[in-house]
């Protein structure tokens, strides 16, 4: 049996980087936007934070604050800047002005302790949707496999990315920013990780140096963020330039094994779907209902996209362990 042609096998959603390029420029927070820099906003945060964020008035704010609330982290301050981003939302609305965003986000109606709840529920049901894929992948490829335990590293990688995703839509701060965009850039830089394993069973040298050189990429990117400077610029270019080399790998991965492998076209899609699906960003219009905007769109869109994911995953696996059986080199 000819040996198959040169490949990478594991695809770890190799669009989703090049998604997540857009969707960080219309999820991070930006320091000034057209509504908080309104005179009639910032006057009435201040007179609000004064009459009832002090004394008696915060302790009664504090005592008949739903205990979700609290644990979320939601302030006296933070309850003021909500109610005074309406009054000014309605200012703009009566005299027939375009709805204006606030500190680098559209206005949603909070729902309990979500702030943005339709972005909230659409990550929780993307790590769902990863999480039983990955039971079924788990019942149905066995543990021989070569790339079992890499796609296991995988998903559990992916599973903290939308967790996380859940949380900052959930609580938007500075920490559940930076873990979210930090996660995302590792599941991209993951991706690449599991081509480098697989090329690796040919060219074990080349693939840990490579591999070596990403996780310092990604341990340099994280610090810098976290220690440094949140630069939302070069936040957005490092995730860019990591999806557009998976994105190109990918397509490489297809293009050459289109006649080899017959499920290769479920990695096309995959690849054409998650970019298509990524310019919904683009839209960026204010929230349907104070509920559905284009990330939130984005993201609920995506949640399907996992199904056929998995099911190339473990056509890939399989195809690997039976090479492996029949004593082929997989090159």
């Amino acid at each position: 049996m000819a040996s198959p042609a040169p490949r990478c096998t594991s695809v770890t959603l190799p669009a989703l980087a090049a998604a997540v390029a857009l969707l960080l420029a219309a999820v991070t927070t930006v320091e000034c936007s057209q509504g908080d820099k309104e005179p009639v906003y910032r006057d009435c945060v201040k007179q609000c934070v004064r009459i009832n964020c002090t004394g008696v008035r915060l302790k009664g704010f504090e005592s008949a604050q739903p205990p979700y609330m609290a644990l979320t982290g939601w302030t006296c301050r933070d309850d003021c800047r909500y109610q005074c981003m309406w009054t000014t939302v309605g200012l703009y609305q009566a005299g027939g002005y375009r709805v204006p965003q606030f500190h680098g986000k559209w206005p949603f109606a909070r729902f309990l302790c979500f702030e943005e709840p339709a972005s909230a529920l659409a990550s929780l049901l993307n790590g769902l949707a990863c999480l039983l894929m990955l039971l079924r992948y788990r019942s149905t490829v066995p543990r021989q496999s070569p790339m079992y335990h890499t796609i296991n590293a995988f998903s559990l990688v992916s599973l903290n990315a939308w967790f996380w995703s859940t949380i900052f839509h959930t609580r938007d701060t500075y920490l559940t920013e930076v873990l979210k965009n930090g996660l995302f850039l590792c599941n991209s830089c993951h991706s690449l990780l599991n081509l480098l394993i697989t090329l690796g069973l040919k060219r074990p040298g080349v693939s840990s140096m490579v591999g070596v050189l990403l996780i310092l990429v990604f341990t340099s990117h994280v610090s810098y963020l976290t220690f440094v400077s949140f630069d939302y610029g070069y936040n957005m270019l490092a995730n860019v330039s990591i999806g557009m080399v998976n994105l190109l790998w990918w397509l490489c991965w297809c293009w050459q094994n289109r006649r080899t492998l017959p499920y290769w076209w479920k990695c096309g899609l995959v690849v054409l779907l998650l970019h298509g699906l990524a310019l919904l960003e683009l839209l960026d219009f204010p929230p349907l209902l104070w509920v559905f905007d284009a990330h939130a769109v984005w993201h609920l869109s995506t949640i399907p996209v996992h199904f056929l994911f998995y099911s190339f995953l473990i056509d890939d696996s399989l195809y690997l362990l039976n090479t492996e059986k029949l004593g082929v080199k997989v090159e």
